[in-house]
């Protein structure tokens, strides 16, 4: 079985968006909320910093496109190779 690596980047792409705008979009409700995993992608991101405003949290979700789009992307991309040389693995 071969994965269709576009859609697989896409998939992976606006899961991770959407897990941050999420978890964003509450730590603007509730402060607490997800706070140390909002200072994990703040490490990781350059010009993120969680804060009480809407602007960064559109920079992070962006970020996290991105960043899901190229991961789903490798991960495809990888698979496909090494099921190719696994033997039983995809033709």
């Amino acid at each position: 079985m071969r994965l269709n690596v576009t859609a697989l980047s896409l998939t992976a792409g606006l899961f991770w968006g959407a897990a941050i705008l999420a978890v964003g979009s509450a730590n603007l409700m509730w402060p607490s909320y997800g706070r140390a995993f909002l200072e994990l992608a703040a490490s990781i991101y350059p010009g993120y910093h969680p804060g009480p405003s809407i602007g960064p949290l559109i920079t992070a979700t962006l970020y996290g496109l991105v960043d899901g789009a190229i991961a789903g992307a490798v991960f495809g991309w990888l698979y496909n190779l090494l099921s190719r040389q696994v033997p039983g693995g995809a033709a």
